[in-house]
């Protein structure tokens, strides 16, 4: 069982729904969790979902020229573009540790091949390992109709094998449930050394399905937030095949 790393809070206001205008709930450190069973989307699969893209100040091109040239520029928001290989070489990966209420734990992510199951434990399938930060990204479904055998999951990001560019890079990920707004959170704080990330907490709290955001920047890889979070694992040295690179 080899890969890197392979396997072997105070009160926050709640609120029941989200923007008007997108349809959404942005978890920030202000308001850092949201009730699933309370928006009746406890049930079905709840569908996680992770893009990027590159900030366009990384990716080619004298941005100073082009301000001189056209100076109304500097009045509009910097834009962000979707980015290719030839742009920059990274790859951000999407995973998830988890612990069922019958004290097994494990780990779903593309290092390994280790992409679960939706219809047997854990519950919880990964369905791809996109390199390139697509429009379609990458995806974890979570099988809500089996919820009383899931304790917690930990959705994470990581970036396998590269320069770390979380600070080149803007990433969201965004878990649709099966009813109501979905739920966006952005990984926009500056850790340009970091290599993983704790986005989202998932947790059966007495029967209660709560999502709450960490956004905790590590340097390290999944042991790292395994000790960060208490899961308990043992880790080792991995890699990618030809087929999952």
């Amino acid at each position: 069982m080899g890969f890197l790393d392979g396997l072997w809070r105070g009160r926050a206001a709640e609120f029941d729904s989200g923007s008007a205008s997108s349809n959404s709930i942005e978890l920030t450190k202000r308001h850092d969790r949201v009730s699933l069973t309370k928006q009746g989307a406890a049930t079905g699969h709840l569908r996680i979902n992770l893009t990027w893209r590159m900030r366009t100040s990384d990716i080619g091109g004298s941005q100073r020229e082009s301000l001189l040239r056209h100076p109304f520029k500097a009045l509009k928001p910097p834009e962000v573009l979707g980015h290719s290989q030839s742009m920059v070489n990274v790859d951000l990966d999407l995973g998830a540790l988890y612990e069922l209420t019958d004290g097994t734990k494990g780990v779903v992510q593309p290092l390994g091949g280790f992409l679960g199951d939706v219809n047997a434990p854990p519950y919880v399938k990964l369905s791809g390992d996109d390199r390139f930060g697509s429009a379609s990204g990458e995806t974890i479904y979570v099988n809500l109709d089996h919820r009383e055998s899931i304790k917690r999951l930990l959705v994470f990001v990581y970036i396998y094998d590269q320069t770390p560019a979380f600070d080149r890079t803007h990433a969201i990920v965004t878990l649709y449930p099966s009813n109501g707004p979905r739920i966006e959170i952005g990984l926009d704080e500056r850790h340009p050394q970091a290599r993983s990330c704790a986005v989202v907490m998932i947790e059966n709290v007495k029967g209660e399905i709560w999502v709450r955001r960490e956004v905790k920047f590590v340097y390290g890889f999944q042991a790292e937030l395994d000790r960060l979070f208490g899961w308990g694992l043992q880790w080792g040295r991995g890699y990618k095949t030809r087929a999952e690179r």
